[in-house]
């Protein structure tokens, strides 16, 4: 008997990503369960992106895409998931299981999907999942970008549709993912990254880094962390968490100072009801002076 293969949507939004474009819709076309679609949209490039985009979709009938006009700049976070919306409006499904927004400048194995899936169906309270995120160095070495096995990778984030409608979808704000992440756990899903072979995410530009410096990409982490609501006990952690790796001590103070800056300038929060008090529990339980307050289920 043959398997039932899940029907899953990969949004992918893109601006200037000549360079790495090519071989992140290579990785897709080899994955061993194709998507129903996978629509590129093009967020005001003006290198050669578009053409890439135009050249896949004619080489691939479950490609298609998404022209938006040029606003002059790179606009990170909300500018990121105004674009995932552009594609979202554009599905051509009705049925499907999964949504993925992938960035333009990854690649996976010709695995990933199919096992990202396995694991969805091993947990039915799994709502949002990915792998883990490798940065591939000019020296061919491969180093793990460390984030929480609660945490999911914001550049390939594979929601399951039940879950994302939970939701009401993500929200147009920095700190989308984060957000996105805990949403969910307030409705009562799970959310993981995997450390697993077959999951294995390879970047080619340092998490939380930016199209300015690495400097300013830290700031923007830590105004994004103060947006979020972030308790600032868990933010000193961060801080001093974030100082053992690239660019060290200076970006785990750089993060801490991004979270004053949204303080000193009383920067206005996420205010979705309940969301601060719950991420606040969760974040004290991390820092085991505190418990969560959602009790999901554990893997039957």
């Amino acid at each position: 008997m043959n398997k039932i293969k899940p029907g899953y949507i990969i949004i992918c939004p893109v601006r200037n990503e000549e360079n790495f474009l090519s071989a992140a819709i290579e990785s897709i076309a080899g994955q061993s369960i194709q998507p129903a679609e996978y629509i590129l949209v093009d967020d005001g490039s003006t290198d050669r992106t578009f053409d890439i985009i135009k050249e896949a979709a004619e080489k691939y009938s479950w490609i298609h895409y998404v022209q938006r006009t040029d606003r002059g700049e790179r606009k990170v976070g909300p500018g990121v998931v105004e674009a995932f919306y552009a594609g979202y409006q554009a599905i051509r499904s009705k049925k499907y299981d999964y949504i993925c927004k992938m960035d333009g400048d990854l690649t996976v194995g010709p695995l990933y999907f199919e096992t990202l899936f396995d694991k969805f169906k091993q947990d039915p309270y799994l709502g949002a999942a990915s792998g883990k995120l490798y940065l591939d160095m000019s020296d061919g070495k491969l180093i793990e970008e460390r984030i929480s096995d609660e945490s999911v990778l914001g550049g390939v984030l594979c929601i399951s549709r039940r879950c994302f409608e939970a939701i009401g979808g993500f929200v147009q704000q920095v700190m989308w993912d984060g957000i996105t992440f805990h949403r969910c756990r307030m409705e009562g899903f799970r959310t993981c990254s995997f450390k697993d072979r077959d999951l294995m995410i390879y970047d080619h530009r340092l998490m939380g880094s930016s199209h300015k410096s690495v400097f300013h990409g830290r700031i923007r982490w830590g105004w994004g962390q103060y947006f979020m609501g972030t308790h600032p006990l868990y933010i000193l952690a961060i801080g001093a968490y974030r100082m053992l790796e690239h660019p060290f001590v200076i970006g785990g103070i750089l993060i801490v100072l991004g979270y004053l800056k949204g303080w000193i300038i009383k920067t206005p929060r996420y205010d979705y009801p309940g969301f601060r008090k719950s991420l606040h529990a969760w974040q004290l339980e991390r820092l085991r002076i505190g418990k969560r307050l959602e009790n999901i289920p554990d893997i039957p």
